[in-house]
């Protein structure tokens, strides 16, 4: 087995592609069009789909074998409540900064400020969330402010 990607069923593709390029600091690696746009970064494929894309498009897919409405209702997955149960997790050599950087943006809803936690092993982060509340944590290196 290999790792391929996680994705995102995503309401708004093109908020969410702008979202990420600015967070992750870089464009798109591939697209299939509107409906998918993946971002390679350093070994993690993080992946957005657009949810409305199929239905909205249906002369354009082709599928084999029975639909799955909990799988492939890609309208109803995008419009269902988001319970956060999936966090991305990113790591930064200067955390400091990578927190001045995503509070400059301005894109970051519900950030946190930098914290602490230390169960079995300490770390420093942040937190927010992307347009359709998936939680982004940043960690890295921090030195505490006095």
């Amino acid at each position: 087995m290999r790792y391929g990607s996680i994705y995102l069923i995503v309401k708004d593709f093109d908020a969410s592609v702008s979202f990420y390029e600015k967070v992750l600091d870089r464009k798109v690696s591939a697209a299939n069009g509107k409906r998918f746009a993946m971002f390679r970064y350093e070994g993690l494929n993080l992946c957005l789909m657009n949810g409305y894309y199929d239905s909205e498009n249906s002369s354009q897919v082709v599928t084999k074998g029975d639909y799955c409405e909990i799988y492939d209702n890609q309208s109803e997955i995008a419009n269902s409540i988001n319970t956060r149960k999936v966090f991305i997790n990113l790591g930064v050599e200067d955390l400091k900064a990578e927190y001045n950087r995503i509070k400059a943006l301005g894109i970051a809803a519900q950030m946190t400020e930098i914290r602490f936690i230390h169960v079995f092993s300490p770390y420093w982060y942040f937190t927010f969330m992307d347009p359709d509340g998936n939680p982004i944590e940043i960690t890295g290196s921090y030195t505490e402010e006095l």
